[in-house]
This record gives structure tokens, sequence and C-alpha cells, in this order.
């Protein structure tokens, strides 16, 4: 019987290096993707799956290599020269503008004209197509982008992708703020776009993914291909995690010591409300305990965490740690007490992307640095090195700008703050979105760690999986109302989702 020939590859890269002042990100890459595939790319933080995209989507130029475009070897100028060539990158961050309608945003940098003059209507009806071709008619091409949900907004940035006859897309992390439906939609339309021949680049720390919606796996490791073309739902886990981190890791989640019933209570809260996304919200955290919140993304877990912490104003109910009770809405009361929060965009709300690892560190502690109204510079980077050591914060160095790290590293940077300030309570959400496994491995010892030295900490996850294997205790939410709390070991996966779905208590 005759042999069927593998189809003729879409994008081939070959070699492709690409340097930076004092760091190479690329040092080697190859692998094809064909057409109507999707292809998954793994790595670490820090192994060059950003690079990579920038470089293929026209946003950064390699300085060595080969990238071939349907057989031709191309070099795109810039990301709308490789739009119009059928290449669009769909970023984890996305990046539409609030404001501007769903067809604006659509024809961004390409907009529709005659003689100087936009042709509006037209526009619409092509934005209209392209969301009925993403089976999603209900979205209109006149609403405020701004005002969709985030899912909604991800729909939007692929008919984009798509206005230009779109025949690669590239989607980096493009599950991360989405709850499980959302999800199965997502995959529901790339399905449909593989079957009409656009390849898919798939970039996701979650393995699961991978398995589910991947035809083949390309493998990066500082920034070389370690593997590629390896079939998405027959290799290993251990192999991939191998492979992305060059060490075997038996288990991701450390070893759980019991909770000493005799232990304080540090967090308690008392009929919680805001008003508006949640109510009657009780919780109480022992000295040593980890309680994980799971629920839907809207649920209002985060809303609970804000509202804890000060940053929202609670319309009814009490926070106390160590039996002393927080006013309301003051998140300086919080930190005093000594509480802390890693927020779930780290990015625009717990970093000063601008500033160095060192000022990162120490901005929730500046009057332990003050000496007679002056900084002391030298002691603000010597406690920093210490604790970037000790969490091996990677690159090495203080004085780095933040923005320049890795998610996982960023998020260190972050946890090392409220490490200098030796927190009771710490309050962490989604602390490991967008963290490849390695790292993710490292931030769960690190919270065990906390928390086996007498930390209160609670987490908020979409990853049901995390809070299950992170937390002594966990609490699900639903549509604002906490509708189960138990200990961790008696409740498994599917009944958490049957309870974050339906809401039936336990």
């Amino acid at each position: 019987m005759a042999m069927t020939a593998p189809a003729a590859a879409l994008l081939s890269v070959r070699g492709v290096v690409k340097r930076f002042p004092g760091v190479t990100a690329l040092q080697g890459v190859d692998f094809e993707v064909r057409a109507g595939e999707v292809h998954c790319l793994l790595g670490q933080n820090g192994a060059g799956k950003s690079t990579l995209i920038k470089v293929l989507s026209g946003a950064h130029r390699p300085d060595e290599g080969e990238i071939r475009w349907r057989g031709e070897v191309v070099s795109f100028g810039n990301p709308t020269a490789a739009m119009r060539s059928g290449v669009a990158a769909i970023y984890q961050e996305l990046d539409l503008v609030a404001g501007l309608s769903v067809a604006d945003n659509v024809f961004l940098g390409h907009e529709l004209s005659t003689a100087g003059f936009s042709r509006r209507a037209e526009a619409r009806r092509r934005t209209r197509a392209l969301l009925d071709r993403l089976g999603h008619p209900d979205i209109s091409p006149d609403r405020d982008v701004g005002r969709l949900s985030v899912a909604h907004q991800q729909v939007v940035s692929m008919a984009r992708a798509l206005s230009l006859d779109g025949q690669l897309l590239i989607m980096d992390e493009p599950s991360a703020v989405l709850d499980p439906d959302e999800v199965r939609v997502l995959f529901g339309i790339i399905r449909e776009l593989t079957a009409q021949g656009v390849a898919v680049i798939y970039i996701s720390h979650r393995l699961a993914e991978i398995r589910e919606i991947g035809d083949r796996v390309t493998v990066l490791k500082d920034g070389r291909t370690v593997a590629t073309g390896l079939p998405a739902r027959e290799t290993k886990t251990s192999e991939l995690i191998g492979l992305m981190t060059g060490r075997v890791l038996d288990n991701v989640f450390p070893h759980r010591k019991p909770v000493d019933p005799a232990a304080p209570e540090v967090l308690v809260v008392r009929g919680l409300a805001d008003g508006d996304r949640f109510a009657g919200v009780d919780l109480t955290v022992h000295a040593g305990e980890v309680v994980g919140l799971a629920g839907l993304v809207g649920s209002g877990r985060s809303e609970i965490l804000e509202t804890v912490y000060g940053a929202r104003k609670a319309a009814e109910g009490t926070v106390e740690v160590d039996g002393r009770k927080l006013r309301r809405g003051s998140v300086g009361a919080a930190v005093r007490a000594g509480m802390g929060l890693c927020p779930e965009e780290r990015k625009s709300q717990g970093l000063l992307l601008d500033q160095a690892v060192y000022r990162n560190i120490t901005v929730s502690s500046m009057s332990a640095f003050a000496r007679f109204g002056f900084l002391d510079d030298r002691a603000e980077r010597a406690r920093s090195t210490k604790l970037t050591e000790a969490l091996d914060v990677r690159p090495a160095g203080v004085d780095r700008v933040v923005r320049g790290l890795s998610g996982g590293n960023q998020q260190k940077v972050v946890l090392a703050r409220w490490l200098l300030r030796e927190c009771r309570v710490l309050l962490l959400d989604e602390p490991t979105r967008g963290v490849d496994v390695g790292a993710r491995s490292e931030i769960y010892e690190l919270i065990r760690e906390l928390a086996d030295s007498g930390v209160a900490v609670v987490v908020v996850s979409s990853d049901v999986e995390e809070v299950l294997g992170l937390a002594d205790r966990v609490l699900v939410v639903r549509e604002g109302r906490v509708v189960h709390d138990g200990p961790a070991d008696e409740i498994d996966e599917s009944r958490v989702l049957d309870l974050v779905m339906e809401g039936h208590a336990a």
C-alpha cells in the first residue's frame, strides 16, 4: 500500500538566532508547521517562546537563520507586514482598544477606505462575516470592545487576525483567563479554523490542553529546540516535563503536613459582602494552613480577596488578623496588620515594571530602609539580593528592570516583597498564571514552606487541580456565594466542577 507523504510545511524555521544586549534569547530554533494543524510550543519561562513569537510575527528580526513562509524566504519588517502575508499573533494580554467598536478593532491598522474616506459599513459587514465564521454572531460589530467579556474579546482578536486572510494564528496562553466552558468554546473555534486549513501555533503551560487540542509539539529550552514534531496525544507528560526542565518532577505538589488543630486563628472573615459581586462570606485561616478558593472566572473569588485586603471597600462584615479588626477599605491597615496580596494581574497591579528588581521588593517596606529622610540603597540591594538568591530569581541581579523577567520570576519578585515584610497572612490570586511547570513547582514549594513556618495562606486559582493539590482546605465559590467548605482531601475535581457549574451545596 502506498504511503501518504506528510503535508508540505506552511512555515519552516531553521537555525533562528536572536540576540539582545547581554543575552542571546534564541540560540538555534528549528521547527515546521503544516496547514490545518495545531502545533504546540512548550518551554519554561525564559526558554525563548515570547521572543520566537515576536520574530515570527514581525515584531523582531532574527540575527541568524531562515524563515520560510509558503516556501519563500521571508523577513517581516513589522507585525502589519506579517498580517498582510497571513501570519498574526494573539497575545495573552490582548491588544484591543477599549472605547472603539468591535469593527474598529478588527480593522485597526488596516482600515478600509476609498479616496481617504472610511468604509465603515463595509467594515461592519466584513466584521459580522468574520464573527459568523468564528461561531459568534451574537457579538455586535458596533459594540464597545471594552464592554465585552474576556472570552469575547479574544474572539475579536481572532477576527482581527483573520481579517487579512490569516493562514497562521499564533496563540499565546489563550486559555489563561477563561473558565472551563469558555475553553471548550475556544477549542471548538480552533477546530473549525484548522478544518478550513488555518494553522495554529498554540502556547500553553497546561499540558492537559496540549493533549486535547494539539497535533504535534515542539519543546524549547534555553533558546534552543530540544525536540520537535512530537505527537501531542502520545508523548508522555514525564517526557515533556523532562525536556522542558532538564530534570524529572515526580510530584508537582509538595508534601502537606497536617495542620496543628491547636494552631491559632490568624485570619477571620465574617459576613463579608461588597454589595455587588459577593455576600455572606465566612472564612477562617489558621497559622500554617493553606485555604484554596475555587470557582469560575467572574464568580467573585478575586473580589473576595481584594476586599479582605482592603483594595475594595466592604459593604458588610468584618476582617480580623490575630484578633484585631481591620478598617474597611484600607490597604494600609491590612499591610500594617501583616497582610500581603499577590494580585491576579501582576504586571498591571503588582509590579513597577520599569523599576529595578530590588525596588519592587522593598516598595512595601520603605520605612525599614529610611535614614534621616533618605533611602539606604545599599541596604535595599543587600536584602533584596538575599531574597532573590533564596528564591532563585533568574537572571540574577537586583538592578535588572523587572519587565525583562519571565512570568515565573516576576511572581517570585512579588513573593519576595511580602517575605521581606514577614507577613502573617498571604493572599495569592492566580499565583501560577502564565508560569511554566518547573517554576510552578518551585512556587508551590515556597508557598508550602511559608505555611509550614506559620503563615496563613489563601490561594485563588482557576486550576482546580492546583487548588486541591496545594490547599489543606477548600472553599468553592459560585455566583458570589460559598457553596462548599471542607478539607481538600475530601473532595475531588469532578465534585468541584459540579459545584461551580450547578451550585449544589455539599
